[in-house]
């Protein structure tokens, strides 16, 4: 009898928790304005890139003459700051004290990109219950005084914090690779944004592709898949090369847009930044000599 008790109250709980998730949609964690554009960066599954294209769309953003506010929103893990090569003097946590405010943990990054640190940490993870998420709400409401774009990057996976800061968002781009684990985890979070909202402000952007036609098949293993079991496709933003730049910029803890400005990685990020700004089709990057000499040689 316990044990039906205990089924019957964590059910209750689930559902709970589920309309109040969908009583959230449509509201933002930041009051902001018409103008500004908040644009959540989520991923299935960790390791496919997700911060690093954060950072760097960020960078390319304002290299590109907008006013980027980037939030390290990957609550326990957060690692924006190590790729910017800075050291985070306050990070999201400092704001549940009483006597911080946004302007304490805005902190100066690359190419003049203004960024709020996240939590690290699993005991600080597990601080962020309710009421400090009020608390993080009110304090984050001046942001879009801030900037043009906000660019949260959000944790990996399909946890509460996660859900809600992608239902938050007035735009998701989700990264994923050609991987079939990393593909089959990008349409579990398909999936689960599509039950909470009838929305279609998703976006495809895969990484670590080594050429186009590898990149149209991802998106179309995706879509047959949404299609078949959700009803719906989601758009393709574009790609991104698989590049040793990146390994090499992350290892100086620089971003590759400006460690290595003329690379393929580098040059597919700033068309992914161009069409945010424009709205029209990602235009295509040559591949360069590395991959010339992967197709050649097959290794």
């Amino acid at each position: 009898m316990s044990d039906q008790a205990a089924k019957l109250r964590n059910l209750v709980e689930e559902r709970a928790e589920e309309d109040a998730l969908s009583r959230k949609i449509g509201e933002l964690y930041f009051d902001v304005e018409d103008s500004t554009r908040v644009i959540a960066i989520t991923s299935g599954k960790g390791g496919v890139g997700k911060t690093n294209l954060a950072v760097n769309l960020a960078v390319a953003l304002q290299l590109s003459g907008q006013k980027v506010l980037l939030i390290d929103a990957d609550i326990g893990m957060a690692n924006c700051n190590l790729l910017m090569g800075s050291v985070a003097n306050r990070s999201l946590l400092d704001l549940l004290e009483d006597d911080v405010e946004l302007d304490d943990v805005v902190e100066d990054g690359e190419a003049g990109v203004k960024y709020i640190s996240g939590i690290a940490g699993v005991e600080a993870a597990l601080s962020v219950n309710r009421r400090a998420q009020k608390k993080l709400h009110k304090k984050l409401g001046d942001c879009s005084a801030l900037a043009d774009i906000i660019i949260l990057d959000t944790g990996a996976g399909l946890n509460r914090n996660v859900i809600e800061f992608v239902l938050a968002a007035t735009e998701v781009l989700l990264i994923t690779t050609p991987e079939p684990t990393a593909l089959a985890d990008a349409y579990a979070v398909i999936k689960a944004y599509s039950t909470y909202t009838d929305r279609r402000n998703i976006k495809i952007v895969v990484n670590r592709i080594r050429d186009e036609e590898e990149c149209a098949e991802a998106v179309e293993k995706i879509n047959q898949t949404t299609e078949k079991f959700l009803g719906v496709t989601v758009d393709c933003l574009g790609y991104i090369f698989e590049d040793k730049a990146v390994i090499d910029a992350v290892h100086k803890q620089e971003p590759f847009v400006l460690a290595s400005k003329n690379s393929s990685a580098s040059r597919c990020v700033f068309e992914l930044a161009k069409s945010l700004l424009t709205g029209e089709k990602m235009e295509s990057v040559s591949a360069g000599w590395r991959i010339f000499l992967y197709r050649l040689f097959g290794y």
